[in-house]
């Protein structure tokens, strides 16, 4: 007997996600979650997840969802949307899983201009495993594996990977925005949708990144990580759409 799995709403836990308080990837995941319903897309959507925090949104996003190995979301999504190219293909990637062991599987989808939605979210640290030093920790900044704070000698400057990306010919879109008050996530809203309807038009591969708060491993309270993303961390990753291909 054929069983058949109802979708009754968006959401397929009414109980609390198990991220930090203060963290951003919840307000990440309605943001994207509410352009997948404003464009009528959940029943042809396929969320790739990552290794990292970012999966542990696995079971509240009622769509279809395949897990990646750590940094493969890339290579995963674009092997979707090449066998299946009706569906909606979204790939969901913190900075440890897209910038760190999933660089060339991300610099080379964006290259190849696959049409996939990527959101990156960066809290400049590998936030699930404790705090060690990613690509995005900034100069000065705290680690577990860099405790006098990141050294450009040393460790090399940051990755902004929105503005590398956007170097490439083939992304249509790539923008930065942040989550840290009302005001930006409006403007993260509006990314996402465009984002979000440039491949629902076949228009080709979109790059969202979103600055988020990490309070646990920032060692901050949710306050202070908003007014640290203000006075530090905007200087280090400044907001704005690098590219935009009418």
């Amino acid at each position: 007997m054929e069983k058949i799995y109802e979708r009754v709403s968006f959401t397929s836990k009414t109980s609390p996600t198990g991220y930090c308080p203060g963290c951003g990837h919840g307000t990440a995941h309605k943001l994207f979650a509410r352009a997948l319903e404003h464009f009528n897309l959940r029943d042809k959507t396929v969320l790739v997840y990552p290794v990292g925090c970012g999966g542990l949104a696995m079971p509240w996003i009622n769509v279809n969802v395949i897990g990646a190995a750590h940094g493969r979301a890339g290579a995963i999504a674009t092997a979707i949307k090449r066998a299946n190219p009706e569906n909606f293909v979204i790939s969901y990637q913190g900075d440890g899983d897209l910038a760190a062991i999933g660089t060339a599987e991300t610099i080379h989808a964006a290259n190849r201009g696959e049409s996939i939605t990527v959101i990156f979210i960066n809290n400049a640290n590998f936030g699930m495993t404790g705090g060690q030093m990613a690509p995005t920790t900034m100069l000065g900044q705290t680690a577990t594996t860099a405790q006098s704070g990141r050294s450009l000698e040393e460790h090399g400057a940051p990755l902004r990977m929105a503005e590398m990306i956007a170097t490439l010919d083939a992304p249509k879109y790539v923008a930065r925005f942040a989550l840290h008050d009302a005001k930006n996530i409006l403007k993260a809203q509006q990314g996402i949708m465009k984002a979000v309807e440039l491949q629902v038009k076949g228009e080709g591969y979109s790059f969202v990144e979103l600055i988020s708060m990490c309070p646990t491993n920032w060692k901050k309270s949710p306050a202070e990580c908003a007014n640290y993303i203000d006075e530090t961390v905007l200087k280090a990753f400044p907001l704005g759409v690098f590219k935009d291909v009418k």
